[in-house]
């Protein structure tokens, strides 16, 4: 009998779910928790809570399954599950979506569940429970052959200058909001997500450029945050990531958004990261047709679904 059972995870119980994570996105070739989830499940007072179920050795026994739910926002409770590659097709889905069906964070119309590269499998679970597609988020990729990148461009009046950890995390956060105000996840940034994220590995100050009105020390226009993997590329090396890109709606229409994407893409290029990817809303045609110039293309497909 499968049963899967809600923990409060120790240390050891988080150092076992980050391996489980490894080992499933090294199978599968995809990530089946988002940042945020790896994020909150590495922070003691994370906020997320966790489903699992283990092997025959009860508490210390192998996570064969995890779910993660994130409930910060009751309107908007996100969940994400994965089932260790060995034991799939067995049941350990369907005894984990059970579980979350019943729970009281799982209400028709506030609960969505991410699958992360749009496996059929996590399709026939989402159906079975009643889940309808609602959003899809591509990830596109800039490969290493795509060519030379179209010139920088310089604006006028405009300074894009380097981010500064300590002083620029709360003018961040403010043009995020309002940039990101229709984005469910990239909109909630608190400058508190910007500090933990300035504590990873990747974080590059140099790589966090900030587009400023009359000079570097103006007001603040948009930004681009890009990324460094230490793999994910086609030939299993480092990539680059466009991570974000906002621009502050009083300042759209004067091309910020267009420097700012190559202004980060040369960046990356002068770290030797000529291989690029991206998430964006798939619905969102001007991004992708600008993305598309640029020599991106979709390499896959991550799905929403949402309890009616």
């Amino acid at each position: 009998m499968i049963t899967p059972v809600w923990i409060e995870p120790s240390a050891a119980d988080r150092a076992q779910l980050e391996r489980f994570a490894a080992d499933v996105a090294h199978a599968d070739g995809v990530a089946a928790f988002s940042e945020p989830t790896m994020l909150d499940l590495a922070t003691p007072t994370g906020h997320g809570r966790h489903l699992v179920v283990r092997g025959d050795d009860g508490d210390d026994g192998a996570v064969l399954a995890w779910a993660h739910v994130d409930g910060a926002d009751p309107d908007d409770v996100v969940v994400e599950l994965a089932v260790a590659p060995a034991v799939r097709r067995q049941g350990y889905g369907r005894a984990l979506a059970t579980v979350l069906a019943a729970d009281d964070a799982a209400r028709p119309g506030r609960a969505r569940a991410w699958a992360h590269g749009g496996r059929d499998g996590a399709a026939e679970l989402a159906g079975a429970f009643g889940l309808e597609r609602e959003r899809e988020l591509w990830m596109m990729r800039r490969p290493a052959g795509a060519g030379p990148l179209p010139e920088e461009r310089a604006l006028d009046g405009v300074a894009i200058v380097p981010f500064r950890p300590g002083v620029d995390e709360d003018e961040v956060v403010a043009v995020n909001a309002r940039a990101f105000a229709w984005h469910p996840e990239q909109g909630t940034m608190s400058a508190d997500d910007v500090r933990r994220r300035e504590r990873e590995p990747w974080f590059d100050a140099a790589g966090f450029l900030l587009a400023r009105d009359d000079g570097p020390d103006g007001p603040l226009r948009g930004f681009h945050w890009t990324k460094r993997h230490p793999d994910g590329a086609l030939d299993g090396g480092p990539v680059g990531e466009v991570y974000v890109v906002g621009v502050d709606p009083d300042a759209q229409g004067r091309g910020l958004g267009g420097a700012l994407t190559l202004a980060g893409l040369h960046h990356l290029a002068g770290r030797g990261l000529d291989e690029v990817v991206l998430y964006v809303e798939a619905d969102n045609a001007p991004a992708v047709a600008t993305y598309r110039r640029l020599g991106f293309a979709v390499d896959g497909t991550d799905v929403s679904y949402r309890l009616t």
